[in-house]
């Protein structure tokens, strides 16, 4: 089901929720295998592995890297073969995201919770032949619990979006200056509820964010503008709350795919682009490396990622890994591709 709810966003804060349609019906869901997973994450007790992103090697694919956060203890990176290549203890990081500056290597930024009252953003450079990450510092996220982030380049630095547990979403620009970063949150703006999951399509400079009890909105990223539409509500058919991460899978200059993690039911939910129709659904069933339940952080990137992954490669979070702790899975993108197409 999708809502064009068109909302001005008055004061920084978003009016009432909005409810989902009655009358759902149910959408049918495909299975696919994972085609790999990684190391399980360090805290072995509770929730713990949380959010991934993925940096593509132009040069060696299947040398590509993967970030992502024990959100009890730190960063991980991984290569493709699930191998921890380095982990840095950064504390209660919840998400994380990456951009490639060219010259000025790839940042990778990780949501900081460890002051619940003041969120921060810890800023990295990731090195593409070893794997390990070098802090660069940390910027202002905006007074609240720090939650979800996604990153956007802006001339010859980049915009964080610092996605609050409580619905801020503070827009900060970051800058490298002498090998630091500083930053400053140049826009705050506020959804009704509980917020995480984030993703920016750089060729429309559309925000995506997902509300988890409501659904997906859409904001621009020039700071100038405060509207937003919500355009897919949580249903409990296409998309079961909780809405957790989200991401792109972009094609031509409009169209592609947003891909959310439909929590709820284990699922993950796709929407055509650029509005956001429905699109299919899939879930990762059990095979080889396992099933995925409960996932809160995805991330996806298409091109050609080595003989497993020759169309694209999608990380998923494992909330259930027994009897091994949290873990993430790879996923091929076009194995998710074809059994969609095969339900037609």
């Amino acid at each position: 089901m999708k809502a064009l709810l068109a909302v001005v966003l008055a004061g920084g804060l978003l009016g009432p929720p909005a409810l989902a349609a009655p009358g759902a019906t149910e959408v049918r869901t495909v299975s696919v295998a994972a085609r790999g997973e990684t190391r399980p994450v360090g805290t072995d007790q509770g929730d713990a592995a949380d959010d991934p992103a993925i940096w593509r090697n132009p040069r060696h694919p299947s040398a590509s890297l993967i970030v992502a956060t024990d959100k009890k203890a730190g960063l991980y990176v991984y290569g493709l073969d699930g191998r921890v290549r380095h982990f840095v203890a950064a504390g209660r990081v919840n998400n994380v995201d990456l951009v490639d500056l060219g010259p000025l290597g790839i940042i990778v930024v990780a949501s900081d919770r460890n002051d619940e009252a003041q969120a921060r953003l810890g800023v990295y450079r990731l090195n593409r032949q070893t794997g390990r990450l070098t802090a660069l510092g940390s910027v202002p996220g905006g007074a609240g619990e720090a939650y979800g982030v996604c990153l956007v380049r802006h001339g010859d630095g980049f915009d964080a979006f610092s996605v609050l547990k409580q619905g801020a979403i503070h827009q900060v620009r970051i800058a490298l200056e002498q090998g630091k970063a500083t930053g400053a949150i140049i826009r705050s703006l506020h959804l009704p509820s509980q917020t995480e999951g984030c993703v920016v399509d750089p060729r429309s400079g559309t925000l995506y964010v997902g509300e988890e009890d409501r659904g997906i909105w859409a904001l621009s990223t020039d700071p100038r503008d405060r509207a937003a539409r919500l355009l897919a509500l949580v249903d409990g058919s296409h998309l079961v709350a909780d809405v957790e991460g989200l991401a792109l899978a972009p094609v031509g200059r409009r169209g592609g795919w947003l891909v959310a993690s439909s929590q709820g039911d284990n699922a993950y939910a796709l929407f055509r682009l650029p509005d956001l129709t429905p699109a299919g659904r899939f879930r990762i069933r059990r095979g080889r490396f396992g099933s995925t339940e409960e996932t809160d952080g995805i991330a996806l990137a298409l091109g050609h990622f080595g003989p497993r992954y020759p169309g694209g490669l999608l990380v998923v979070q494992d909330g259930e890994n027994a009897p091994a702790a949290q873990n993430f899975k790879l996923g091929a993108w076009d194995d998710i591709r074809q059994a969609l197409n095969r339900r037609r």
